[in-house]
């Protein structure tokens, strides 16, 4: 298919208002499902690692120790960092579509494969191309959510969708506790089986996404007008939505765009979207990795949990944190994100630093500790889902993906050494270094929402194109 609109130029397009305009439908939820499947997909690859901690030490399995299960926590992330980076590029270069097929199916072979690692080594290489696949995802699937959401729901449903990292937790949670239980299979195999159960859901969704449609916002910037035009009326058909022709837009069709344009859009056009996104990303990064990669061995070393029952105590902290951003998504376009990314990050670091004082001074037992923390991640969960949703719409399409893999990158790639960090921590034995590493994690929170109450933009309610101008 060749562009039937030459790059450089300016074209009027009604496409992005019809598609701020549809109503929310049947259609938007499969095509939410069929995508946003892919915080589950992460969800579940974080929760069996972290549930599996325990088990993985074990001499029957590949007998590591918590340092080494901080490693292979870290060696994921950084293979996030790389997905996100190489496919970022990609998906601003080649569509949304053609990127999330691949990145998809990348994941699913990785993540299927580490289930069968025989030697630790091995299993940090299938654990990197998992962590690909992932970071892939989420360039591609960030920038295509948000080009098909309506403006209006734009906040609610990436902070919905974000959220849903947290049913893969609580899915990893259950099936860790069958799947660990000497009663029900030998330790040996027990482990491995969960890793190509997660593959088999993620091949069920790489079907469903062979219907979702290229983003007509990326067709039009790539000079495919009639095509944007055609994916839309054939999303007002579906939707059942007569076709209605809105006031046209300005669209300036760029076409593939240089790392010389996204470092003068990050840097000289909008210096202050480019801080605030690497600050709210960096905190919830390494917040989030801190804590929940350790959450399994925390929960071993001081409060004495048989590692079988762990899952147990995931399940709560998971419930908190997907209803969190579900409760109070709408209150981002209702309120607005200068007020409640602010609040979130603020509680959130404040919270923690409650829940580690409790810790430290010996006042929780293994049941109140899991109470404490699915209080403190009702909030952060909130936040972390916000700095997704802050990074993916302050940018221009044109180079969404590889803005997206950016911060991205930059949240995790800084975070990454955390799961490290607190692995050595627990493996000292003393509270008083771990609370001190909560207490770190607190700040960074804190001061994520200083700059955001500076920072931030009134982005509710209003178009990409819009927020493209200021």
């Amino acid at each position: 298919m060749k562009p039937d609109v030459a790059v450089g130029s300016w074209i009027d397009s009604d496409v992005p208002p019809r598609l701020d305009a549809l109503g929310w439908s049947s259609w938007h939820r499969r095509v939410v499902l069929a995508l946003g499947i892919t915080w589950i997909l992460d969800g579940l690859e974080a929760s069996l690692i972290a549930n599996l901690a325990p088990t993985l030490q074990d001499p029957r399995t590949l007998h590591l120790s918590a340092a080494a299960i901080g490693l292979t926590n870290t060696v994921y992330l950084i293979g996030q960092v790389a997905g996100a980076l190489v496919f970022g590029d990609l998906t601003d270069r080649f569509g949304r579509k053609r990127l999330f097929l691949i990145t998809l199916a990348i994941y699913l072979a990785a993540t299927a494969l580490s289930g069968l690692a025989p030697a630790f080594w091995v299993f940090l290489v299938f654990r990197f191309f998992a962590g690909t696949g992932i970071g892939g995802e989420y360039a591609a699937i960030n920038s295509a959510i948000d080009e098909l959401v309506p403006a209006r729901l734009r906040g609610r449903i990436d902070l919905a969708i974000n959220g849903s990292y947290w049913i893969g937790i609580a899915m990893g949670a259950g099936l860790t506790l069958i799947m660990l239980d000497p009663n029900v299979l030998p330790i040996t195999l027990g482990w491995r089986l969960c890793f190509g159960l997660g593959a088999i859901l993620g091949l069920v969704v790489l079907v469903v996404r062979r219907h979702v449609p290229e983003s007509p916002r990326w067709l039009l910037l790539h000079g495919y007008s009639q095509k944007a035009h055609d994916t839309v009326l054939a999303i007002e058909r579906e939707v059942g939505m007569p076709e209605h022709p809105a006031s046209p837009v300005k669209v300036h069709v760029t076409g593939v765009v240089g790392l010389r344009y996204l470092l003068h859009t990050l840097v000289r056009k909008y210096p202050h979207r480019t801080i605030l996104g690497a600050t709210l990303m960096f905190s919830q990064a390494f917040l989030y990795n801190a804590i929940f990669f350790s959450y399994a061995l925390v929960l071993r070393v001081f409060h004495g949990v048989n590692p079988a029952h762990v899952g147990l105590y995931v399940v709560p902290v998971a419930i908190g944190n997907f209803l969190g951003p579900l409760i109070l998504g709408p209150l981002f376009d209702r309120v607005g994100r200068r007020v409640m990314i602010p609040l979130t990050y603020a509680l959130s670091g404040v919270l923690l630093t409650i829940t580690g004082i409790l810790f430290v001074e010996d006042m929780l037992t293994a049941f109140t500790q899991t109470l404490a923390w699915s209080a403190v991640f009702f909030v952060a969960s909130a936040a972390a889902s916000s700095a997704y949703l802050t990074v993916s719409e302050l940018f221009p399409v044109e180079l969404r993906g590889r803005a997206i893999a950016v911060f991205y990158a930059f949240g995790t790639l800084v975070g990454a050494g955390a799961p490290v960090l607190f692995g050595a921590l627990i493996d000292a034995g003393d509270p008083w270094q771990l609370f001190a590493g909560y207490v770190g994690a607190s700040i960074l929170m804190i001061g994520a929402a200083v700059v955001a109450r500076k920072l931030g933009v009134d982005a509710e309610g209003r178009s990409l194109e819009e927020l493209r101008e200021g």
